[in-house]
């Protein structure tokens, strides 16, 4: 092969379809989808734009850089490049899986360099974190200039009537929109050659490829499931709406500042929110008035706003019946997990219907006979929220096989941490809550079984197992819901110091993390642990201004954590800090960690690789991955090779890293998606 070349590249699309809301894939499978603009810069020279749409210079794509988009000696290099890979793919009616493959392959991805060093997804805020000078940076007029010429327009008469922007109507905005593209280019080629000496690991990129061929096969969805929940739905809340009104008096009993102050009348208590805890706390008190209970029963149901991902799935529904674009990868830039987009399947309300009464609760649904819905389990919108998962459906023809890994966070910490006797349950009985029970209050594990009185003890080692792991003391008890299990409050105090003695390598583990971590930033000095399976450095580039305290997992990955320094936490001690996206404020500032939050990331990093290698071998194997979710993966499988037992070996199997992890997995075949 010859010389390598390097081709960034960012396009400016126009579509009829809301990207926001219907995501990547329909937005470009709409026949109104154009490419307008095209901006490259060969081996880092001069960004030339070509104009697909304005009658430009050009009046089209050169035929060397067509060829070249296919060509395995050009790497192209794009901010998000799973959009400029689609999107021409369409432009060219190029089939992704098999011409576009190439270009596949030999695409990097700017926005993963981005995430994967712990910088923010978004090309503007990424060009700020990383102190980008003003002419480097991505252009503040970029959203009026897409909103003009990208999206439809509203008639007006101002306008003539018409429903999109063309070049013409405006040219000045247009040679704008040019330059807002060019300088795309720029901010991208900075933020490349910035970030050059902290590369996507090979393994990493691969996961990636894997992960836009899956996101673009998509998971088929019941339609007329959707619908009827739909109707259902709003027939519903119309006449949960309509009883409100009558029995409050109020103009718009949605409202909530409406319905705090007559609650407030009504009871004479003092109502701070209406959020879901608040109103099931005010349910299970004692209300002195039944018309307030009764508004806020209604308040209940109307609150489930799960029921909109029911607006999701129809408005992002492809063609073809299949919805596309559920995962993001390195979502999570601190452990690199997926994040989910459109229906967020990483957040789909539990199921508790009666395995054996799901298709019968569907089928209600897909038929709209609300009163026998409401007659067999209750609450509609409840039912219907609880059916959402089962929304995503096999190909007619084949089936789903789900597997997902057994405790997965709890055994991956145990091995980190060399918790020989929390290992030992998993390699033999694997139940942890029961062994956890046991462990921190001397009872004999045989009598910890349902029908025995020592059976309550088993609910205390749930939450603590699920709850303590990571540092956390009574409010993380009270979070994970130890309260509404039946726990009071005085009693977790207590549970939080036998769990801690019953685990005494994990609470080790925390400190001597912690310790790493602050040696690392003071020092400089790389410290390994446990032979190498975990190391703690300062890394730098001062050329770039660049400097990270990384932590090397078992696999060879890296979590980066920006401008590592110590500092003084909330109760006046010294505290570790580093700047990142802030998840509240969605802003780029100072962070604050410890032990416990560092050991957090790196065991919700080393299950997402287990997840990573699970799924890579997966496909390998002919199994077709339609999505996962942290630590269960949903393939849509021919009837013939939907084979729980060998997924589930896959799943099992142990990566060489990871000598030692007693992994499991166990699962389920289906016609349609649900949790066990």
């Amino acid at each position: 092969m010859g010389a390598v070349h390097h081709l960034n590249i960012d396009i400016e699309t126009y579509s009829d379809v809301d990207i926001g809301k219907a995501g990547l894939y329909k937005y470009a499978q709409s026949p109104a989808f154009e490419v307008l603009l095209f901006a490259y810069s060969l081996d880092g020279g001069p960004v030339e734009v070509i104009d697909l749409a304005g009658g430009g210079v050009s009046g089209g794509m050169p035929l060397w850089l067509i060829d070249a988009l296919k060509d395995p000696a050009y790497i192209k290099h794009a901010y998000n490049a799973a959009f400029e890979w689609y999107c021409l793919c369409r432009f060219f009616r190029w089939n992704p899986a098999r011409e576009g493959l190439n270009f596949l392959r030999q695409s990097r991805c700017t926005m993963l360099q981005s995430m994967y060093n712990g910088y923010p997804a978004s090309l503007a805020a990424a060009g700020t974190a990383l102190g980008l000078p003003q002419d480097k940076r991505k252009m503040a007029a970029g959203k009026a200039l897409i909103k003009y010429f990208c999206v439809p327009c509203a008639p007006t008469k101002t306008n003539g009537g018409r429903t999109r922007n063309l070049p013409h109507h405006d040219p000045g905005k247009w040679a704008d929109f040019k330059e807002y593209n060019r300088q795309d280019v720029v901010t991208e080629l900075e933020i490349g050659a910035r970030l050059a000496n902290f590369p996507v690991p090979e393994d990493v990129q691969k996961q990636w490829e894997t992960d836009q061929i899956i996101n673009m096969r998509g998971v088929a969805v019941d339609q007329a499931l959707v619908e009827g929940a739909l109707e259902l739905d709003a027939e519903v809340r119309k006449d949960y709406l309509q009883e409100a009104t009558e029995l409050s008096g109020l103009s718009n009993p949605n409202s909530i500042s409406q319905l705090t102050k007559w609650l407030q009348e009504e009871t004479g208590e003092v109502i701070i929110d209406l959020r879901k805890n608040t109103v099931t706390d005010l349910l299970d008190g004692d209300l002195s008035s039944d018309a307030a209970r009764r508004m806020l029963e209604i308040r209940q149901e109307l609150g489930k706003t799960s029921n909109k991902k029911y607006n999701a799935l129809q408005t992002a529904v492809c063609a073809d019946g299949r919805v596309r674009g559920l995962l993001q990868f390195y979502g999570a830039n601190r452990t690199g997990r997926w994040a989910g987009r459109i229906v967020q399947p990483q957040n789909l309300p539990r199921t508790y219907i009666d395995g054996e009464l799901l298709p019968l609760a569907r089928q209600l649904v897909e038929n709209q006979q609300r009163g026998a819905l409401n007659l067999v389990f209750g609450s509609v919108p409840d039912t219907l929220s609880q059916l959402i998962r089962t929304a995503f459906v096999a190909t007619p023809g084949q089936i789903l096989v789900d597997a997902d890994f057994s405790a997965i966070e709890a055994r991956v910490i145990a091995w980190l941490a060399g918790e020989e006797w929390v290992l030992e349950v998993f390699r033999t009985h694997g139940k942890i809550y029961e062994a956890t029970a046991s462990q921190m209050f001397g009872i004999p594990m045989e009598l910890i079984k349902k029908g025995n009185p020592e059976y309550s003890y088993r609910q205390k080692g749930k939450v603590a197992t699920l709850a303590l792991g990571y540092q956390g003391g009574t409010g993380s008890l009270i979070s994970m819901g130890a309260l509404r299990n039946g726990l009071s409050e005085d009693e977790l105090p207590d549970i939080v110091d036998r769990w801690r003695r019953a685990n005494p390598a994990i609470v080790r583990f925390w400190y001597t993390v912690d310790a790493a971590a602050r040696e690392a930033v003071n020092t400089g000095r790389k410290i390994e642990l446990w032979d190498g399976r975990l190391a703690f450095a300062r890394e730098c580039d001062p050329g770039n201004d660049l400097d990270f305290l990384t932590i090397r997992l078992p696999n060879g990955r890296k979590l980066y954590y920006a401008k590592p320094h110590m500092g003084v936490n909330r109760f006046g001690q010294p505290s570790l800090g580093y700047w990142g996206m802030d998840q509240k404020t969605k802003k780029w500032g100072r962070l604050e960690t410890y032990g416990g939050k560092l050991v957090e990331n790196i065991t919700q990093a080393v299950a997402r690789d287990c997840l990573a290698e699970a799924v890579e071998r997966l496909e390998a194997a002919g199994y077709p991955v339609v999505f996962h979710i942290h630590d269960e993966v949903v393939i849509d499988a021919p009837e013939d090779k939907a084979c729980l037992e060998a997924v589930v070996r896959i799943m099992s199997q142990v990566p060489a890293w990871a000598e030692g992890l007693p992994l499991n997995a166990e699962g389920w075949t289906n016609e349609f998606f649900k949790k066990d």
